[in-house]
Order: structure tokens, then C-alpha cells, then sequence
């Protein structure tokens, strides 16, 4: 049976040392709606600073396009990281469904996530994560979010891999 655990809001620290959020997955798979912006993020995130150490991967519950969002490689790229060749996928189109950790990164896909996990040893964690498709505006509006998005994730993954600020090889 999936155990769920809620972080800490974003920013605040873990009084509870709860070990639960500090143990080094094996696996792990961000789920987000569409696989198009903020699980791919996390995929590739996850690659670069944990590099061979955590497999990553990614899903979303709906997989509406052949590619992730523009904006998403736009400020992916920014910090050198390539995720132009990521083909956005549904559960059914994953590789394997073993998983030590799932991450949610919005309501729907944490509501997905448990229904799935049910009977599946694993832990699930929400990491409420700012949709930044729903901004409206001029270009650097829209980067700007992205942007945010990217870097909360970013923080996400490095206190939750407790990593400091070089990948790990």
C-alpha cells in the first residue's frame, strides 16, 4: 500500500526530521496533467543533479501534444538543460510501474497518483507546483512564470535528493 506524504509548504522547514522525506529513492515518477511542463521539468531536474544515482521519469494524466511545451524548453535551456526530445506520455505508455517514489505536482495527478498506487508498495509525495501555462500576457510574462515554476522545482528536488548545488554523478 502507497504511503502519501505532504512535504512541508514550500520554503518552510521540517521540524519533525521525519525520515520518510529524507531516504534516497531507488525510482521515481513526476506526475503532472499533460507530461508537457512541470513533470518533464522534474524528469530532467532530477537527471542532471542526480545522474545516474535516481532513475526519473515522467507521465502525465492526459498526453495531448508530441512535445513539451515551448516555454518549457525555452527556460530549460536557459540553464543548459535540453528537453526538446521529451515525448509527452499516459500512464499506459510507461516502461515500467515500479516506482520507490511518485511525485504529484498538481490536485488532479495526487488524486491519480493514490488511486494507482493503492495496492502498490510505494510512497507518494504533493508538491503543489505553480501551472504556469495559466499565466496570460506578453512573452516575458509567460517566461517569467515558466521560469518560477523551473526554480521551484528545482528547490524541490534538491533539498528532497539533499543535494547542495553540483550534480551528482
Amino acid at each position: 500500500m502507497a504511503q502519501v506524504i505532504i512535504p512541508p509548504p514550500f520554503g518552510a522547514s521540517d521540524s519533525g526530521g521525519s525520515p520518510a522525506l529524507t531516504e534516497m529513492p531507488d525510482s521515481v515518477l513526476f506526475i503532472c496533467n499533460f507530461n508537457a511542463v512541470r513533470s518533464p521539468m522534474a524528469e530532467g531536474l532530477t537527471k542532471f543533479y542526480c545522474g545516474h544515482k535516481i532513475y526519473a521519469d515522467s507521465v502525465g494524466i492526459r498526453a495531448e501534444d508530441d512535445h513539451a511545451n515551448p516555454f518549457a524548453i525555452a527556460v530549460m535551456d536557459e540553464i543548459g538543460l535540453d528537453i526538446s526530445q521529451h515525448k509527452p506520455k499516459k500512464f499506459e505508455e510507461l516502461m515500467d510501474s515500479s516506482y520507490d517514489l511518485v511525485v504529484t505536482l498538481s490536485p488532479e495527478a495526487q488524486h491519480k497518483a493514490i488511486d494507482l498506487t493503492r495496492t502498490l508498495d510505494c510512497q507518494v509525495e504533493y508538491w503543489p507546483t505553480l501551472d504556469p501555462t495559466a499565466v496570460t500576457g506578453n512573452r516575458e510574462n509567460i517566461m517569467s512564470a515558466f521560469r518560477q515554476t523551473r526554480d521551484m522545482i528545482t528547490e524541490r528536488i534538491k533539498k528532497r535528493f539533499n543535494i547542495d548545488y553540483f550534480p551528482m554523478v
